[in-house]
């Protein structure tokens, strides 16, 4: 299956980038025909930073308290914290958190108290890996507000061309950079009315081959 990898780049910076890899693989909600591996980006500090750095020219101005990350990005939020609070502007020189949140089964966000004052009457900008539909990044921005937080932005590495009223999203890399990628409702894939064996079961924590 790797021998069919290949990358995809952000066009502001060619060392960010992330694997593709074309087949049949299975989410928590979907079938897809592309598994789209940050390995690479979420591991290794040189890439994690690069990304994050991009990030943060896209939301220069904006003022940031607190960075939610999704999807193991935690590494990229505390180089973007940092990014942040280097560079002039509002959030010089300030103390930025960086936190995880859990979710629900069906995708409510959830602090506990001790993290609630990290969201509750400041600006919180959510970092995600992929945000293809959105549905996850609303199910955070409602979670925010339900904090008392106000979301600021979504930053996400591969995102498809949703817009959400009142927040910015920046993508480092577009679905239409990746025309042919599909994602189906599990009873409707043409791919396993086809017979095609599932190659793989993917999540934020990457790949496991059937």
């Amino acid at each position: 299956m790797e021998t069919k990898t290949y990358e995809l780049f952000a066009k502001r910076n060619n060392k960010v980038r992330i694997g593709v890899i074309p087949g049949h693989f299975v989410t928590q909600h979907s079938h897809v025909n592309y598994c789209v591996d940050m390995t690479r980006l979420k591991s290794e500090a040189g890439l994690a930073r690069a990304a994050a750095k991009l990030f943060a020219e896209s939301f220069h101005g904006v003022p940031v308290d607190t960075i939610i990350t999704l999807e193991r990005m935690k590494m990229v939020g505390a180089f973007l914290a940092e990014e942040f609070s280097k560079n002039p502007g509002v959030n010089m020189n300030q103390e930025i958190a960086v936190i995880s949140p859990e979710f629900t089964a069906d995708e409510k966000l959830i602090l506990r108290d001790n993290l609630v004052p990290y969201v509750k009457s400041r600006h919180v900008l959510i970092l995600a890996a992929t945000a293809t539909t959105g549905m996850t990044a609303m199910g955070a921005i409602r979670g925010i507000r339900y904090y008392d937080g106000d979301p600021v932005g979504l930053a996400t590495v591969f995102g498809g061309s949703f817009e959400i009223p009142g927040v910015p999203v920046k993508r480092l890399i577009g679905i239409e950079d990746l025309p042919a990628y599909q994602s189906y409702k599990p009873g409707e894939c043409p791919l396993c009315k086809n017979g095609v064996k599932i190659d793989a079961l993917i999540n934020s924590y990457g790949y496991s081959k059937i």
